[in-house]
């Protein structure tokens, strides 16, 4: 065979891009999460512009509207709670507080844990100690008692839910960022980059991060749905978000007391909760196998490499 057509039989590499989407396509499981997820953002950024007259005009003789009337408009097809306002609006336009608040949360834990993680594991011994320290003390808590501890003193305002869930949530990004570090810290290409003369912040940075981060991007997918569900298990107990503002986990604790005659009130917001958790999880699943580069090869072959 002639070189030129040994050159035309190698295909080109496909964009990175190109090939994520190939992957998800493969798995079908894991599109319809991504698709579902896409949805809930859109409904979340745009609902409260679109709905927000809609979902808080009180109509008393639709008070406790069955579900499923289709003689009304649509955003009333889920039922109406206590006072005639429509559960499909209040849903659209929950979402955004109960997303920002998560978003918030892993966010502001992510970027801390990540960054005292990769501290701990590539500086001193003994500043290493004490962080670790620091960390076994929250750690030393339930998460939710602190919370209500602090929300409970501070009073409750998505400021401060996202700052005391942030807190909480730290160190699970500290120990994991930590572990990876020490690990990876030994591998030939840092001590490498070590000898070469590189900055021990050049090297925790440009070298050790990037292989960090795969590991920490799939725990934030996980730690967002308990995020969300630490957020509506506050609102539930009322020391969350207060109306006039909306979450999902608020519609369920202001319906609890109509389950036996209205569970609608309760079950809508209820189902918002479970299948965007749900879905977050399996879109979590396949993100940890596709930024895997031992694992991937499995996602590949069943979307097909090239095509």
């Amino acid at each position: 065979m002639s070189l030129s057509s040994t050159e035309n039989a190698i295909l080109p590499e496909p964009h990175p891009a190109a090939r994520f989407l190939r992957m998800l396509w493969a798995d079908k499981f894991a599109l319809v999460s991504a698709l579902f997820l896409i949805m809930v953002l859109i409904l979340a950024i745009i609902g409260p512009h679109w709905l927000d007259d809609v979902a808080v005009k009180q109509n008393l003789r639709g008070r406790n509207l069955a579900p499923f009337d289709w003689s009304r408009d649509w955003f009333y097809w889920l039922g109406a709670d206590a006072l005639g306002r429509p559960l499909l609006a209040r849903i659209i336009v929950a979402a955004q507080n109960t997303l920002m608040v998560a978003a918030g949360a892993v966010l502001l834990s992510s970027i801390a844990g990540t960054f005292l993680g990769l501290v701990a594991g590539f500086s001193s011994p003994r500043l290493g100690q004490v962080i670790m320290r620091l960390a076994d003390v929250i750690m030393s808590f339930p998460s939710l008692l602190i919370a209500v501890i602090v929300l409970y003193l501070l009073g409750s305002s998505v400021l401060n839910l996202i700052l005391v869930l942030a807190i909480t949530r730290i160190p699970v990004y500290l120990r994991t960022a930590r572990a990876e570090v020490l690990e990876i810290r030994e591998r030939m290409f840092v001590q490498a980059a070590r000898v070469m003369g590189a900055s021990s912040r050049r090297i925790l940075f440009r070298h050790i991060l990037p292989v960090v981060l795969p590991t920490l991007v799939t725990l934030a997918t996980l730690d967002f749905a308990y995020v969300m569900l630490a957020e509506s298990a506050l609102s539930f107990l009322g020391i969350g978000i207060q109306p006039p503002e909306i979450t999902w986990g608020l519609m369920i604790s202001q319906g609890r007391q109509y389950l036996t005659n209205a569970w609608w009130l309760s079950f809508w917001p209820g189902l918002a909760i479970i299948l965007t958790t749900l879905s977050l999880n399996l879109l979590s699943n396949w993100l940890r196998i596709a930024l895997d580069p031992v694992q991937r090869w499995r996602l590949e072959m069943k979307g097909g490499r090239h095509g």
